[in-house]
């Protein structure tokens, strides 16, 4: 390569590097910045799953404990001065409603529905608030709102429709219907996902009504 290549050559390189500077000057805040903000939002990232970790853990030591009262009525105290956030506080309800029923029914159904209405909770636990709150109830709830809760948690894919199914059989033997029931418990029967106690509960049923299964 000839001196005058080899010099221009040198004048590009020192262009370019002067050049680099001058865009590191003005720009590399930009950098820095990137760099911090990565570095402080993964900080806060683990710092928030530790928190949210050590808080489940404290809610679940504080049920545990409650549940550990004697009396039903020592129970839901102590589980009503449990400190709640967010899907925890629907939890609680759910609890509660079990601990009541035996002692203050119209209470149990009151925490149920709550329970059943709090969209923070995930949908399965409100989908299992609602149908409890329809089996405790009974014929307390009019028919046609059993009839659409029944029908609604019923609907394929619904992390509660075997359940669902099996009372909304016998919400039609309690209206007369033997052979609608009987349907309906004969097709439950034919589904996977079935547990063994409700095939064993569908089964006898089913014998009870006179049908050979």
């Amino acid at each position: 390569m000839s001196n005058p290549d080899s010099f221009i050559n040198e004048v590009t390189e020192d262009l370019r590097r002067d050049r680099m500077i001058g865009y590191l000057r003005r720009y590399g805040w930009i950098a820095v910045l990137a760099v911090v903000l990565i570095v402080g939002g993964t900080a806060w990232n683990e710092w928030r799953k530790a928190s949210d970790r050590a808080s489940a853990e404290a809610f679940g030591d504080a049920v545990l404990a409650a549940l550990e009262n004697d009396a039903p009525a020592d129970r839901v105290r102590a589980l009503a001065q449990i400190e709640t956030t967010g899907a925890q506080a629907g939890l609680v309800q759910l609890l509660s409603a079990g601990e009541l029923l035996e002692t203050d029914r119209a209470a149990a159904l009151a925490a149920l529905q709550a329970a059943a209405a709090d969209t923070a909770l995930s949908d399965a636990y409100r989908q299992l608030a609602a149908l409890k709150r329809v089996i405790a109830a009974g014929a307390d709830l009019p028919l046609s709102e059993r009839e659409e809760v029944l029908a609604r948690l019923a609907q394929p894919g619904q992390p509660m429709r075997p359940l669902a199914l099996e009372q909304s059989a016998l919400l039609q033997l309690e209206q007369g219907n033997r052979e609608t029931a009987i349907e309906i418990l004969t097709d439950l029967l034919s589904q996977s996902g079935v547990s063994d106690a409700l095939r064993r509960r569908v089964t006898q049923l089913l014998v009870a009504l006179g049908v050979d299964v």
